[in-house]
């Protein structure tokens, strides 16, 4: 566990490439927001792992993002209720329906619609967001961090010298 929380952090201090660093949180948003176990959301992570991204933040985030769920289910399911009741779509939804196929995506429940579509739409946002905060965060932040009192003090304790050591190792 001691690994993976220093593998994270010098992934966001380190010599990854901010550009991966926020496609693999933008994947983990897109995950997080689609109910687990679908078609959609299988087929989605076995090609997420295609791209170019650290696959450990799209991992940690899409985990953040699943368990504060509970917080966007009411609008994600709101989201999905209106887009399967548009008018104009109900004959695609339909024969979508009554396709061999189709029905195990599970696209007619309102909370695997408004995920997908939810996390279609905020990808490229969240990407492009991300990018400048990166920078900020390495440039600014990290070494502000770094050099707190606290933070010197709370190294000192075995359990965070360890992560400290750990981190350290790994960035060089």
């Amino acid at each position: 566990m001691i690994k993976v929380v220093a593998k994270l952090v010098v992934a966001l201090n380190g010599n990854i490439k901010k550009t991966q660093i926020a496609a693999g949180i933008a994947w983990g948003l897109l995950l997080g927001l689609i109910p687990v176990g679908n078609f959609f959301w299988i087929v989605l992570l076995l090609v997420s792992f295609f791209f170019n991204h650290h696959h450990g933040l799209m991992i940690g985030f899409m985990l953040l993002f699943k368990l504060l769920s509970p917080l966007f289910a009411p609008a994600l399911d709101l989201l999905g209720w209106e887009i399967l009741h548009i008018e104009a779509l109900q004959p695609l939804f339909t024969s979508m329906y009554n396709m061999p196929f189709v029905p195990f995506t599970k696209f007619n429940n309102t909370l695997v619609t408004g995920g997908l579509i939810a996390g279609i739409v905020l990808f490229v946002p969240t990407y492009f967001v991300l990018l400048p905060i990166i920078n900020v965060y390495r440039n600014t932040l990290a070494p502000k961090i770094r050099n707190l009192k606290i933070v010197k003090t709370i190294t000192k304790f075995p359990l965070f010298s360890v992560i400290d050591k750990a981190i350290t190792s790994m960035g060089e």
